[in-house]
């Protein structure tokens, strides 16, 4: 049996024995009728960031061929406020059979499927962000001849009924275990049941954040993924979040992706790690280095991170996380293993040694090729993001570096490199020499506005798309909403109160 179809834990997969990106119709109807499947769940993401849902009956095969081949008719306005006109306002949901999984909490056995929005003339929506996405990674493949992946490391505090035996200490909760974490068997029960609706887990561990508040106790968690093609990537992220909360409401605990929580704790981000492939080799080390690829990507990204927080920082809480000390950027730099960096180089496995045969002598020393490992990780993002516009947004920066003239680029590279805590006062100076990002939802639309013309360029954002976008951040008129917060301490909890339950 192929490797990555054994032991696969999306019954789909196993079941069919197939790739997901192989299956068919015929696959789907195969599998609802032999495994009993009584409903399908067509589901997407609508401009609030959160899964829609519609549920179908299958009546008959008749029907579930009509279903799997014609979409349904949905309302273009409700779930697309900012691009679709209530006048003109129907689109049509078809599934993408490549996303079938079978729904892990339903009684009823269902086959869930995300789905791709369509236009009256059956064109793709182009103001959906899946298409917007689709398009980029087309424009970066058309432009270099190689292909953008990611993933992404998703952050969320779990909130649980205080606790007074192995108490967790104030931000310290880094990989802690039980008893000291009180929510570790959560989280696996979370990496299970995201496994199950396609999503390739890389590991996932407690977080620095762990604090009580009011009686509860708050523990932080991350997931994290393994590399994908952007499109795939972003679906994984926006079911594991369906997930999580389902099973948190499921437990009677509450869960949360917001940025901040409580001024002084650990905010919670979501870094996406990118990777640039040429048929299938990883293109981001050369001789062991980073390559000139790699740090021209980087320059894009450095030219265009004020912009990016409009994908990935969506509400005002967004830049409440962004401060200093707190390991989240502030500054447009980039360094190797530096977490007060905008773009960290993460350790890739580069030193050439047999770590797993020193660490056990009875292991015979072997050669391996661990070059795939090596990413470089954008850390502004959060999980108020539209996942599918930020990833989108960072394949159109990296594209936009490697279109610059290299030498420029690696000049732009060069200057943007840190190797210290730009944070600490000995380094005020590097400080101060350094871009600094938005602060605020108002400022973040600026930015839009200043690089929108590359974003649009080869119509990878649509215009009318990057206008509800910034209208969307100027709404928030958040401008001295940092201020107004420091002179009223409920400000704050009335502000997370709002946004407690975003992206």
């Amino acid at each position: 049996m192929n490797k990555e179809i054994e032991l696969n834990p999306n019954i789909v997969v196993a079941t069919l024995g197939k790739l997901p990106e192989e299956l068919t119709k015929a696959d789907i109807i195969d599998f609802v009728e032999k495994q009993g499947i009584k409903m399908v769940s067509f589901m997407y993401p609508a401009e609030d960031g959160r899964v829609k849902t519609l549920n179908f009956v299958i009546n008959n095969g008749a029907y579930l061929e009509m279903i799997l081949t014609e979409g349904e008719r949905v309302d273009g306005s409700s779930l697309f406020p900012s691009f679709v006109q209530t006048g003109s306002s129907d689109l049509y949901v078809v599934p993408r059979f490549r996303t079938a999984f079978v729904d892990p909490f339903s009684e009823i056995p269902t086959l869930c499927l995300l789905c791709s929005f369509f236009d009256k003339d059956g064109s793709p929506f182009d103001c959906a962000p899946y298409e917007a996405l689709l398009r980029a990674g087309q424009a970066f493949y058309a432009s270099t001849g190689m292909t953008f992946e990611a993933m992404a490391e998703l952050e969320y505090y779990v909130i649980a009924e205080e606790e007074t035996l192995f108490p967790g200490i104030d931000q310290k909760g880094y990989h802690e275990s039980q008893p000291f974490a009180k929510l570790n068997e959560f989280r696996m029960q979370c990496l299970e049941y995201v496994s199950r609706t396609g999503g390739q887990i890389k590991y996932g561990h407690a977080e620095v954040g762990n604090f009580t508040l009011d009686g509860k106790v708050y523990e932080q968690n991350e997931i994290e993924f393994l590399p994908n093609p952007i499109e795939t990537a972003a679906d994984q992220i926006l079911l594991a979040k369906w997930v999580i909360r389902n099973l948190g409401y499921r437990y009677g605990l509450d869960v949360t992706f917001a940025p901040k929580i409580i001024v002084g704790e650990a905010g919670s981000g979501m870094h996406v790690h990118i990777r640039i492939m040429n048929d299938s080799v990883n293109m981001m080390l050369d001789g062991g280095q980073l390559s000139g690829i790699a740090r021209r990507a980087i320059a894009g990204m450095m030219v265009l991170a004020p912009s990016i927080t409009a994908f990935g920082n969506k509400n005002p809480i967004s830049f409440f996380r962004l401060v200093p000390h707190q390991e989240a950027p502030t500054n447009v730099c980039w360094g190797d293993c530096n977490r007060s960096a905008l773009v960290r180089v993460p350790l890739g496995w580069t030193s050439g040694r047999d770590m797993c045969a020193i660490a056990n002598p009875l292991e015979d020393e072997e050669e391996r090729d661990t070059s795939s490992k090596q990413t470089v990780e954008m850390r502004s993002p959060d999980g108020s993001a539209d996942i599918y516009q930020l990833m989108a947004g960072l394949c159109v920066a990296c594209r936009y570096g490697l279109e610059m003239d290299p030498e420029e680029a690696l000049k732009i590279a060069d200057e943007k490199y840190v190797d210290v805590d730009i944070h600490k006062s000995e380094n005020s100076a590097r400080l101060a020499g350094l871009a600094q990002l938005p602060t605020c939802c108002a400022e973040s639309a600026v930015c839009l506005e200043n690089a929108r013309s590359i974003y649009e360029e080869r119509g990878v954002f649509m215009p009318k798309m990057i206008d509800g976008i910034i209208a969307g951040l100027k709404s928030f008129a958040d401008h001295n909403l940092h201020k107004d917060a420091d002179a009223d301490p409920n400000l704050m909890k009335q502000l997370v109160d709002k946004y407690f339950y975003c992206g």
